[in-house]
């Protein structure tokens, strides 16, 4: 490993707080993720992953590239049923106890409320959803055809907020601060990230399906994401002071993109 990358890991570790490797979190990780924002919990969670997980929480597969289905347009999606809903199967590892699962659940319940998107238990489709508490917090981008993990490791990740971000990500949707008008709504401090991680600000080619940039979206990072020292990175313009990276759930703007994305037209206002 070159001295910068052993620096800029060095950065990181300093700057987040420091995970348990190997092992699950305990009650204290609890407790610490009920104080922090969406995405000092998510990085920290996943600090010490071997996984390639671009903007922190999105995972990059080593068989193929995960961006590559959006090169032909909607093929990401998942399908509609004959009922006009999106029927998307789950499975939840029995590692978690019952608690956990609920939650899950009733996170997963607040899409069937607002949208046509319905999360239904897998009888015996291919492609579906494998809730398991692996290392961290993370997802894949969209359907990917197969089996794909949405991992929700226990003691941090099994949060509301959490929940709904990494399912959004296999919805098809990127986080907040990388859509392509971003420039007009934030300032990224790029003298404040850590150098390897640069790459994670930088900004997509969006669908932003003629909503507003959204301040309050569950899929927004906080003002220190991979911040040295945890110093600010993303600065909201003109008003510094509005606040981001909620971690309590889904925003009335995420509700319509699902909408909107999705041709929910009977929840569409």
């Amino acid at each position: 490993m070159d001295l910068r990358r052993t620096i800029s890991l060095f950065l990181l570790l300093v700057g987040l707080c420091s995970a348990h490797h190997g092992k699950d979190h305990g009650a204290d990780d609890v407790t610490q993720s009920d104080m922090e924002d969406i995405t000092t919990t998510i990085l920290r969670m996943n600090n010490g992953s071997s996984d390639f997980l671009l903007e922190g929480d999105v995972l990059i597969p080593r068989t193929r590239n995960a961006m590559k289905c959006f090169n032909k347009a909607y093929s990401c999606l998942w399908p509609k049923s004959a009922n006009g809903n999106v029927e998307i199967p789950f499975l939840i590892s029995q590692k978690y106890d019952d608690s956990e699962k609920q939650q899950i659940l009733d996170s997963m319940q607040e899409f069937a409320s607002k949208t046509c998107i319905r999360f239904i238990p897998r009888a015996a489709q291919k492609e579906y959803l494998s809730i398991e508490p692996r290392y961290g917090c993370f997802s894949l981008l969209g359907r990917i055809g197969d089996k794909q993990v949405v991992s929700l490791q226990r003691y941090g990740c099994v949060r509301h907020g959490i929940i709904q971000h990494e399912l959004l990500h296999t919805l098809g949707f990127y986080h907040e601060h990388t859509r392509s008008d971003r420039d007009q709504y934030v300032r990224v401090n790029w003298d404040n990230i850590i150098d390897y991680f640069v790459y994670n600000f930088q900004k997509k080619d969006t669908n932003n399906l003629n909503t507003i940039y959204d301040y309050t979206s569950v899929m927004h990072y906080g003002r220190t994401a991979f911040g040295k020292f945890g110093q600010e990175t993303i600065i909201p313009i003109p008003d510094p002071s509005v606040p981001i990276g909620q971690r309590d759930g889904l925003s009335v703007t995420d509700i319509l993109r699902i909408n909107r994305l999705y041709k929910c037209h009977d929840y569409i206002e």
